[in-house]
């Protein structure tokens, strides 16, 4: 059976939780950025053997998606409490 227009992908998420020696994603955006940053620190340091580095490369790529899809998520819903459209900041 065909799937249907309206039935969503699966998350680009999902994918990355079946590759060898995948982590579990964290459950909030603050936690993927704060282990990000650690592991960004980890690799700049240059301390991590060849293998381990493709491995934190690929976490890092993991935890930047999930990331980048929590922001869209939020501005979503941000435009749709603003009537369609993202308003700027102001600054006051």
């Amino acid at each position: 059976m065909a799937r249907s227009p309206s039935t969503p992908a699966a998350p680009t998420t999902a994918a990355a939780s079946n590759a060898p020696g995948a982590e579990a994603l964290p459950a909030t955006y603050e936690a993927a950025m704060s282990e990000l940053e650690q592991l960004v620190a980890r690799m700049e340091a240059g301390a991590l053997p060849l293998e381990q580095l493709l491995v934190a490369y690929q976490r890092g790529a993991a935890l930047l998606g999930f990331c980048r899809e929590r922001l869209q998520a939020v501005e979503d819903q941000v435009k749709q409490l603003e009537g369609g459209q993202l308003k700027p900041w102001d600054a006051a």
